[in-house]
């Protein structure tokens, strides 16, 4: 397997075009290697005029490269790249036909030994050269930037400038970028040309805004403030919102909305052609899409409920990000279209590949004559095509995960499972290819967040355990986001015993189904799914035979501890399952064998926690390996390492159930 892939175009389209021989008998390492390789391409966009695709490649490591495939010339062009050492690159932005907008990530840990997350920008021509950092960064600072800012407004395409907001550091002294004192505080927002790196004030930076929405043609229709923190106190998660009419430069009221109870009008967008807002509202306790005219009436009407779900956000086409639908998921992600053509367009793309039935435009050129486009499904891992709706020609471009062609994979069904109480859990299964799914080997697989969900189609990690002969489930427990508030509860920290008791009573599913040997049952879970598969060995120790948990939460003090955020302990809570719901406290309850995974730069679950757990499992005579990776974040976004992951698990799972 390559680690870094310069795909000439004639071999990305001969790849797509013409299937690889089947590869039906992967062994261990050659599976692990090739279901732990990041995708292909990791982010993808179109030029304006529609005759290039920037693409973003994985490289070795965290490593990244960006190159340039020209359609019409028919070449591929490496243009850049971010070695992960400290930064990589996440994506790349047309602002015209030659230039480009970059973005970088890291993690730094030289903020008194404190981890942080930041992002920077560099604008650079189609063919890497002029390179720009786009930075405001200057050394008398009073504290660090942690992100250049975000662009608000790609606008048309016809000049180097976009609209962006970016936060203000005030500064004193004789800087990298000056000299003298900067006063300015807060969020603002710049037209900035990204030839130049000149910028001309749009809104005046504001310590208490924290959101800017534009309007797809420059202009600045929406904010969003935090009264509480331009006080200096903690947020209390209450935004007051405030919009402009068409034209105008005054700030009216909009609304206000109440993070922590969810109460209130949202704002997901806003259509500069209609002149309205969309917001998310509840509507008889999910999330529904309304739309709020911004003439000065406030006239607000339903755009879309959806009876079983919450609507999730808006859908967008084009430079402009027109609004064009409201999304929501039952499986899998779906789109309730307001834009016939659009419609139109959706309906075409789906009918021409109906073995990819996930279909997403992924860009479009400025015309809308042109577009990105996405398509997968449970069995395959996606593939990218360019296609011309005036000729309705579809180029294939390359596949996302090359390495899996004509490898055989399991098909992920949508199930549901009655929990102890009665209550119908919306799950996935998936069987190993060709399985007659009786007396198999299992795994549990519960999802992150909590505040999330498991959604149908391609998972790395579960079709890599189907490969090996598992089958898995990935329960929708309570606590999962996108079900409405009565599915959600109050989290999955607080309402753990609910959350937990499902997970559990997916693994008695399967067994009671005669699909899994009850003895060779096991958890798998990374983030909060590695905290649920934890505390299911709390909950019920002879369950599970083996726990695999990767970046767990173990100790619900600890991480309320761990926190300055007023509404992060909020939402950890006080009581009684603060020790109730913490594995960590009841290493003695544990028969199964458990081994971990951590990165040492996790930023979300810190590292302490993995390490609690496995000193308290070892202190109370119990089996536990704790594998920590070097310089690798809570994704673990590195092929090699996934890999090894995987190879790991399944060596120790195989050791556990005695296969």
């Amino acid at each position: 397997m390559r680690n870094h892939s310069l795909i000439a175009l004639a071999a990305a389209l001969a790849a797509v075009a013409q299937p690889a021989a089947a590869q039906d008998g992967l062994s261990a390492a050659e599976a692990a290697k090739s279901f732990g390789a990041r995708p292909g391409i990791l982010d993808a966009s179109m030029s304006p005029d529609g005759t290039k695709i920037a693409i973003v490649v994985p490289g070795p490591g965290q490593s990244a490269f960006v190159e340039v495939l020209d359609l019409v010339k028919k070449t591929n062009t490496p243009v850049n790249k971010a070695d992960g050492n400290p930064m990589t690159l996440t994506g790349c932005t047309w602002v015209t036909n030659a230039r480009l907008i970059c973005q970088l990530y890291g993690v730094s840990d030289t903020n008194y030994n404190r981890l942080l997350p930041y992002t920077r920008m560099v604008a650079m021509n189609a063919d890497g050269s002029n390179p720009m950092p786009l930075s405001t960064l200057n050394r008398y600072d009073s504290y660090a930037q942690l992100s250049d800012g975000y662009v608000i407004d790609w606008r048309d395409g016809s000049d180097s400038k976009v609209l962006i907001a970016r936060r203000y550091v005030a500064s004193g002294g004789v800087g990298m970028t000056g000299t003298g004192t900067n006063a300015k505080e807060g969020l603002g927002v710049d037209l900035l040309d990204t030839e130049t790196a000149k910028t001309v004030q749009v809104e005046s930076p504001d310590t208490a805004t924290y959101l800017y929405l534009a309007d797809g043609k420059g202009n600045v229709r929406i904010k969003g403030a935090d009264e509480s923190i331009r006080s200096q106190n903690q947020s209390r998660g209450i935004t007051t919102f405030s919009y402009r009419t068409a034209g105008s430069k005054q700030w009216k009221p909009f609304g206000t909305y109440n993070g922590v109870t969810e109460e209130g009008m949202y704002p997901v967008g806003v259509d500069g052609a209609a002149d309205v807002a969309y917001v998310l509202k509840k509507l008889d306790g999910r999330d529904a899409l309304y739309r709020v005219a911004l003439d000065g009436t406030m006239k607000t009407e339903l755009a879309f409920a959806h009876p079983k779900v919450d609507v999730s956000d808006v859908a967008r086409t084009g430079r402009e990000g027109r609004i064009v639908g409201a999304r929501y998921t039952i499986d899998a992600g779906q789109i309730e279209f307001f834009d016939p053509k659009f419609k139109e367009l959706m309906t075409y793309l789906s009918s021409t590949m109906k073995a990819l039935p996930l279909v997403h435009l992924v860009d479009s050129s400025a015309d809308g004559t042109k577009h990105l486009v996405y398509a997968g499904s449970d069995t395959d891992a996606g593939r990218y095509f360019v296609f011309d709706s005036t000729t309705k020609k579809m180029m294939p471009l390359g596949k996302s995960r090359p390495d899996l062609t004509g490898v055989p994979l399991g098909e992920m069904k949508s199930i549901t499972y009655k929990a102890a109480d009665g209550t119908e859990v919306p799950a996935y299964l998936t069987l190993p290819a060709g399985s007659a799914g009786k007396k198999l080997p299992a795994i549990v697989m519960p999802h992150g967040g909590p505040a999330s969900r498991d959604t149908w189609g391609f998972d790395w990690m579960v079709q890599f355990f189907a490969s090996r002969g598992y089958a898995v489930i990935q329960p929708n427990f309570r606590g999962s986001s996108g079900y409405g508030d009565s599915w959600f509860k109050d989290n999955g920290f607080k309402s753990w015993k609910l959350a937990i008791g499902d997970v559990n009573d997916a693994g008695r599913y399967l067994v009671a189904q005669g699909i899994a040997d009850p003895e060779k049952l096991a958890i798998f879970g990374w983030s909060y799914g590695g905290y649920a598969a934890l505390q299911a060995n709390v909950v019920d120790p002879n369950l599970f035979k083996a726990v695999i948990a990767v970046a767990p939460v173990t100790d619900l003090g600890a991480l309320k501890a761990d926190t300055g955020s007023r509404i992060q302990k909020d939402y950890i809570g006080s009581g009684p399952h603060i020790t109730e719901g913490s594995p960590a406290r009841h290493p003695e309850l544990f028969k199964a064998p458990v081994l971990m995974f951590h990165g040492d730069k996790d930023i979300n679950v810190d590292l302490d926690q993995a390490k609690l757990m496995d000193r308290q499992l070892k202190k109370a005579g119990k089996s536990s390996e704790l594998i920590v990776y070097p310089k690798l974040d809570h994704q673990l976004d590195d092929s090699a390492i996934r890999a090894d992951l995987l190879a790991k698990s399944d060596a120790f799972l195989a050791k556990a159930l005695k296969r």
